[in-house]
């Protein structure tokens, strides 16, 4: 079942990529960049979201990073 989905996210992917990359005019190698490693680091999210769905998330993340901060200023 998780390899399903992981095909259908990298098709999603690719048909993405394939979709706006002749949009993208000539000579704009860093939109191109960006378009390939904003898909690339889309496509990795949503991989770790099908292999671990308990992963906490962002806010979680920023969360467990400032606690110490707030503790040091009297929080």
């Amino acid at each position: 079942m998780n390899w399903a989905k992981v095909f259908g996210v990298t098709v999603v992917s690719v048909l993405i990529v394939l979709f706006e990359w002749p949009q993208i005019n000539r000579g704009r190698t860093k939109e191109k960049a960006a378009l390939l490693v904003f898909t690339a680091f889309g496509w990795g999210l949503w991989l770790l979201l099908i292999f671990f769905p308990d992963l906490p998330g962002p806010t979680h993340f920023v969360q467990n990073l400032l606690r110490p901060l707030g503790r040091m200023l009297g929080e």
